[in-house]
């Protein structure tokens, strides 16, 4: 029975978690929460509970996150956000695979986003998609194989670090480096996604498809529009592309993470039309005819 009430709670134990987690203060939590401190401090109860371990320090009246507290945020944070797009209507399933659609008015901002299988990649126009999959299979996963050389100077590198992503790589073919420009290219190296121009909101949105990578150390295919600033503050700019993700492995056998982005038109996504799509400027469809990235 209290397996079951605390289920039903899970939502508000999440809360009283991360908020105290953001803050690490427990009136400004409760304040924030519009809770009490006994409600508050029960939630952490409960939850240290279930997980058999302690999610924060106290000394001195003083909370800190402890290790197992800091491995347990960015998940909280995760499921906060899904769960809370689900009741909005904004993420769900679309013939078993994810999909989101995020619309913020007073921001004149959305995102779009459908995953589609991996079978779509070869039955599609690409030849940089493709030939990046094929590239993936013949080097076995293995980022240095020469195999991958081909496509790297269009792929995106990240690994995991703590509970953030941090880029390792960028391909001065990429759609990153060709949508930032040098500037960027140069500097995004060594920065966690939230660091990057995208900020907090694109982390929390590439969260989700690079853990299911992560997870599985495969593939995942997506179909995207949304709007990113392009470096220059915050004016955003529409975005049309598919991104094939991929689980691989460095020379110590370490997980990496590659990301091959290719801006166009030809995107399917459940309630997005062709107009919408095309609001990307044409001069930004990436010109991937590159001979060399012949999909035969």
């Amino acid at each position: 029975m209290a397996k079951s009430q605390n289920a039903g709670l899970l939502f508000e134990l999440l809360k009283s978690f991360v908020t105290l987690a953001h803050t690490l203060n427990l009136s400004r939590a409760v304040r924030e929460l519009d809770s009490t401190r006994q409600t508050v401090r029960r939630h952490i109860n409960i939850l240290e509970e279930i997980k058999g371990e302690s999610l924060f320090e106290l000394e001195d009246r003083q909370y800190r996150l402890s290790e197992a507290g800091r491995r347990a945020l960015r998940e909280a944070e995760d499921i906060l956000a899904r769960g809370e797009s689900w009741l909005k209507g904004e993420a769900g399933h679309i013939n078993g695979l994810f999909h989101v659609a995020q619309q913020i008015k007073e921001a004149d901002w959305d995102f779009y986003l459908q995953q589609h299988p991996i079978s779509a990649v070869w039955t599609g126009p690409s030849g940089l998609l493709k030939r990046g999959l094929k590239c993936w299979a013949e080097a076995e996963g293995q980022l240095e194989h020469e195999a991958f050389q081909l496509v790297r100077p269009y792929l995106m590198v990240f690994r995991r670090f703590e509970e953030d992503w941090v880029c390792t790589e960028v391909g001065s073919k990429s759609s990153y480096a060709t949508w930032y420009g040098w500037a960027w290219e140069r500097s995004a190296v060594g920065r966690s996604v939230p660091g990057l121009p995208g900020g907090s909101t694109h982390a929390k949105l590439l969260s989700q498809p690079f853990e299911d990578v992560r997870a599985t150390h495969g593939l995942r295919y997506d179909h995207v529009h949304t709007q990113m600033s392009r470096g220059d503050g915050n004016m955003m700019h529409p975005i049309s592309y598919k991104r094939l993700l991929m689980g691989c492995r460095y020379p110590d056998n370490s997980f990496v993470l590659a990301s091959l982005v290719e801006r166009t038109y030809d995107l399917q996504i459940f309630g997005v039309d062709d107009e919408k799509i095309q609001t990307m400027p044409a001069d930004e469809v990436m010109d991937a005819a590159d001979p060399a990235l012949a999909s035969n």
